[in-house]
């Protein structure tokens, strides 16, 4: 499978590489992951974003194509992160899989424990 293209502010992508260089190797294969996602991004200042691109605090709709279930995650910092909340933060799994796609796009992602899942953007909304 093909690895959609992403875009990510500048605002959101300045935040985020702060925040991997203080979590420094502690953060482990998400925060790699993160690294050659934000590596491979395009970036656009916050006001050109196109509204259906999954940022920092965006409300996701996404379906696991593994099982079909569909979830409603808010894509927050580490210290935010409420699982039960829904509050998934940008350093889990899905979290950095979902920065910077934009509704119908499909990712496949690396999961702890050598499994992959497939999640696709249903929608997306901000505060």
């Amino acid at each position: 499978m093909a690895t959609p293209n992403i875009v990510v502010s500048t605002k959101d992508a300045s935040r985020l590489e702060a925040l991997l260089a203080s979590a420094g190797t502690e953060a482990g294969d998400v925060a790699r992951e993160l690294e050659v996602e934000l590596a491979r991004a395009e970036y656009r200042e916050p006001h050109d974003m196109p509204g259906d691109v999954v940022m920092m605090g965006s409300h996701v709709r996404c379906i696991d194509e593994s099982t079909g279930e569909q979830h409603a995650v808010t894509l927050v910092y580490p210290n935010d992160a409420d699982f039960a909340a829904g509050r998934v933060s940008i350093l889990a799994p899905v979290g950095a899989a979902l920065l910077g796609l934009s509704v119908g796009q499909t990712i496949q992602w690396p999961l702890p424990g050598g499994r992959t899942t497939r999640l696709t953007v249903a929608a997306v909304t901000s505060d």
